[in-house]
């Protein structure tokens, strides 16, 4: 089983990351897991508890954030890419990153398309090449 955190601030541009994602996960046989979180900040927090649990092969984060008018954009994608990649390597966790972190609506919606960057995919396309790493290790 797959988990999925999606940050639900920017619902119509999570929604197509998680498509993407999904369908990944689907076509290489694996179950997913989702939970929905408010924005990305809340995202290690409830990828922490969940992971504790022991059900999980791998996770999946999957998020927008915008850059605005202050620098709320730069404590947020920081705090959270630091806290994540800290549980990848402290608790051994296959992770596939698909938060993203852009300058504007548009380059959110280009890089979540499936047609065009499918970043929703490609972070489960590196979840599964983590857990086969893993797997290769253990």
């Amino acid at each position: 089983m797959i988990l999925i955190v999606e940050a639900r601030f920017y619902e119509d541009i999570t929604d197509t990351l998680a498509e993407g994602a999904l369908a990944v996960l689907e076509q290489d046989g694996h179950s997913a897991d989702r939970i929905e979180v408010p924005g990305v900040f809340e995202i290690p927090a409830a990828v922490n508890l969940a992971w504790n649990s022991g059900a999980y092969a791998g996770c999946v984060t999957l998020g927008c954030v915008i850059r605005g008018e202050t620098d709320h954009y730069d404590h947020i994608c920081r705090e959270m890419s630091r806290r994540l990649m800290d549980m990848s390597v402290d608790q051994n966790m296959p992770h596939g990153f698909g938060v993203l972190t852009v300058e504007s609506r548009e380059q959110a919606e280009k890089r979540a398309a499936l047609a065009d960057r499918n970043t929703g995919g490609r972070a489960a396309e590196a979840c599964l090449r983590m857990i086969a790493l893993k797997q290769r290790f253990a």
